[in-house]
Parts: structure tokens; sequence; C-alpha cells
């Protein structure tokens, strides 16, 4: 129970930080960028710092990282997909999921041959 609350508190506090710092920059599309996404990692990060220690959490920031490159690759072939072929929204974002998947696989596997 400890844990949660410190999560709330530090998460909360980071997130709060974050969207000052959103609002105070320009453009404001470009504030979307300090969401709740890397507040809320940022704060799971320093967490699993204190209580498993610096090797743990560097797997854990490279899963993140993997989990961010692919997340890049479907949204880009998702905004793609809209542009050329105009299908309905929730039909490309729902059937595309599978390359969020693939991507991370592959990063994975790909670290896995190299160590």
């Amino acid at each position: 129970m400890n844990d949660y609350l410190i999560r709330f508190i530090v998460g909360g506090t980071v997130v709060s930080i974050f969207a000052m710092l959103g609002d105070v920059l320009r453009p404001k599309s470009f504030a979307g960028l300090f969401g709740a996404a890397p507040s809320i990692a940022l704060a799971t990060l320093g967490l699993t710092i204190h209580q498993r220690g610096k090797a743990f959490a560097s797997v854990e920031t490279r899963s993140m990282i993997f989990g961010a490159i692919a997340f890049l690759a479907y949204s880009a072939l998702v905004s793609w997909v809209l542009r050329r072929y105009r299908p309905p929204t929730l039909l490309a974002t729902i059937s595309l999921m599978p390359i969020w998947f693939i991507v991370s696989f592959a990063l994975w596997l790909l670290v896995g041959r190299l160590a």
C-alpha cells in the first residue's frame, strides 16, 4: 500500500510539472508531448531504481524505449494508411495494432541475439 501512495504522489507531482511545462511551450500542439506518459515513466523509473536497483531499471528503460520505437512505427503506419486509403479510423487503428507488437518483439529478439 505504501508503494502505491508513493507512486501516486510522485506521479502526480511529475505529471503536474509536465502539464505546467506544456502550458508554457508554444505551439500548443507541441505541448501534448509532455502529457502523462513521460511523467509516469519517470516516476516509475525513480521508484524502480529505489526498490530494485539501477541494473533492473536499465532493463526497464530499454523496454520503454523499444515500446516507444514500436509505437512510432505503428503511429506512422496508421497515419499513412488513413491518409492514403481513408478507411474508418477505428478499423485502421485496431487492425494495425499487431505492427506495434511485431516491432517490439523484433527489437527484443535483436537485442537478445546481440547480448
